[in-house]
């Protein structure tokens, strides 16, 4: 795809605009809390091991969209923590920033001297925001996964029918413990205006996974017996349901309120089942649908896609064809809204990808860096630190520090 988006033109601040942050993330949890940031205007530097970066900007098999997609709008300094001169460096990054994220197994960053009391001593101002597997009690010490936190709080028990566990189609529990991460980053940088000082905040997998549960949580505490899976739920609506459409496409098709199913039954000129007296309510219809659910699939049977897409756009009621992944590439609304915003990946791949779902004001959340490559802005950041040339040259001689001298994008330049 060759078309760029726009620069955020000085006028027009971003959110975060002058917020610093440190990602010390991999993966999906830390560096999904980081795009975020970077996303509403924060300058983030993603610190990355030399000599060849992240690893996942190397997996294969689901893990292939995980580095080109959370870290956009990133600068990326790659440097040997291990060594005495590369601790230097993160501290040195530290004592300019605002915030540091990190989703490292328990200890890690205490070991590499990068602990958060051990900066809080470089500097006081610091948010230090630690995304774990679980938060401090008897699991602490353990490494958790997305979806091992799912197998543990009923979460893959609800996806899947009786006996076959199922994990969700995507990072969510990653992803939303880096969105409430994001959430404890703001108020701690509302906090710091009042105080002056920075603190220690934490989120994690296994608690993140547990509040999404409440609701099931809720419903139990109010239930005789055990929770059935989603798949096997008594619906709390009569219509709710996957057809399969004469070309043989399936579509979702809910009819929630008795409303919708007025409108329904107009629009397919069937105004024997809106008096039916088994269909008058949404009650009566659950009541009924050994009977009405025939009789719907039937309908549904007897159109194809487009004109059961017409069917339930005339009458109003929630609908959607089950669409596959990389249908959205070409879905009219996106394309419309500029919901993908075309992003240029770190091996030269062009695509488009999913802007942040939020509009705040004027400001325009677009894409402003590519993905980077390993040690893109290594060099600038430095020389941002005091750095000189030589001694720039001397770290990446020493393979203390990776340097990118190959120049980046023409909106990379401008943006940065």
């Amino acid at each position: 795809m060759s078309d760029q988006p726009p620069v955020q033109s000085p006028d027009k601040k971003l959110p975060l605009a002058g917020v610093k942050i440190l990602d010390f993330g991999h993966t999906v949890m830390g560096p999904s809390c980081a795009m975020i940031l970077a996303d509403l205007g924060a300058d983030v530097v993603k610190i990355e091991p030399v000599p060849n970066g992240e690893p996942t900007r190397h997996l294969k098999g689901f893990g292939t969209g995980y580095f080109g997609y959370f870290n956009r709008n990133k600068r990326s300094v790659a440097v040997d923590l291990k060594t005495a001169e590369g601790r230097d460096i993160a501290r040195r990054l530290v004592a300019e920033a605002d915030v540091l994220v990190e989703n490292f197994a328990p200890g890690t960053m205490q070991r590499l001297g990068l602990g958060a009391e051990a900066l809080a001593r470089v500097n006081p101002r610091l948010i230090y925001a630690s995304l774990k597997g679980f938060l401090d009690g008897p699991y602490a010490g353990r490494l958790a996964l997305d979806e091992v936190v799912q197998m543990m709080t009923g979460l893959a028990y609800m996806t899947g029918p009786s006996g076959r566990p199922l994990r969700a189609g995507t990072s969510v529990v990653d992803i939303t413990g880096g969105m409430f991460a994001v959430i404890a980053i703001l108020v701690a940088l509302r906090e710091r205006e009042r105080t002056g000082k920075g603190q220690t905040i934490e989120t994690a997998l296994f608690e993140t996974t547990v509040f999404l549960m409440g609701q099931h949580l809720c419903y139990a505490a109010q239930s005789d017996g055990p929770i059935p899976p989603m798949p096997e739920r008594v619906s709390a609506w009569a219509v709710y349901e996957t057809f399969r459409t004469a070309d043989g496409r399936p579509i979702f098709v809910g009819i929630t309120t008795d409303s919708h199913w007025e409108r329904f039954c107009a629009v397919i000129d069937r105004p024997d089942l809106r008096d039916d007296p088994d269909f008058r309510t949404n009650n009566d219809r659950i009541a009924a649908r050994p009977r009405l659910l025939p009789l719907l699939t039937g309908l549904f049977g007897s159109l194809s896609m487009d004109e059961a897409v017409s069917v339930c756009e005339r009458a109003r009621i929630p609908f959607a064809p089950i669409a596959r992944p990389e249908d959205l590439f070409d879905d009219p609304h996106l394309r419309a809204t500029g919901g993908l915003m075309p992003t240029t990946l770190p091996n030269g791949v062009r695509t488009a990808l999913p802007r942040l779902p939020i509009h705040v004001a004027d400001a325009d959340l677009a894409i402003r860096r590519d993905p980077p490559r390993v040690g893109q802005d290594t060099h600038a950041v430095l020389a941002e630190l005091g750095y000189g040339p030589a001694a720039i040259e001397q770290l990446t001689e020493a393979g203390i520090v990776v340097a990118d001298s190959e120049p980046g994008s023409d909106r990379e330049r401008l943006a940065g």
